[in-house]
């Protein structure tokens, strides 16, 4: 399993690592079968993320995706995080072993889990965009059931 310079690059020195003492937005996700789990903490301040780090448990595809998550998001409104996809995140690190492409999957999970607490926090309706989605296989569940 061959990883490219970026993977290797946000796996051997990630960006945005530890937690948040003032984080307005707290997302933790995880993967039973693979046993990562990724927390992202953001620090939202006039709808535009002035903050973020992580923490991730989890093999070196993990690490390398939360890294870049934290850096595609980093400075953006809550409205362009939201759009941040898997496949953003896989393209901009040059591509990852589709073994490892359920932890691109989990980076997305774990931003958007982060927003939805945000949401809650501020008592603001959560959009839809948002709303956990189960995709009935267990094997790559992320559920936070």
């Amino acid at each position: 399993m061959a990883y490219s310079a970026k993977v290797m690059d946000h796996f051997m020195n990630p960006r945005n690592v530890g937690e948040l003492d003032n984080a307005n937005g707290v997302g933790e996700v995880g993967n039973a079968k693979c046993g990562d789990i990724m927390k992202i903490y953001l620090d939202i301040q006039d709808n535009v993320i002035q903050d973020v780090r992580f923490n991730t448990f989890g093999c070196g595809a993990a690490i390398a995706t939360s890294s870049m998550a934290t850096e595609l998001i980093k400075g953006k409104t809550i409205e362009e995080a939201m759009e941040l996809t898997n496949k953003a995140v896989v393209e901009a690190l040059d591509g990852l072993p589709p073994v490892k492409l359920h932890c691109s999957v989990l980076a997305e999970e774990a931003v958007q889990a982060a927003l939805r607490d945000y949401y809650e926090r501020q008592g603001l309706p959560v959009p839809e965009k948002l709303q956990p989605r189960c995709s009935g296989s267990c094997d790559h569940c992320h559920c936070p059931s």
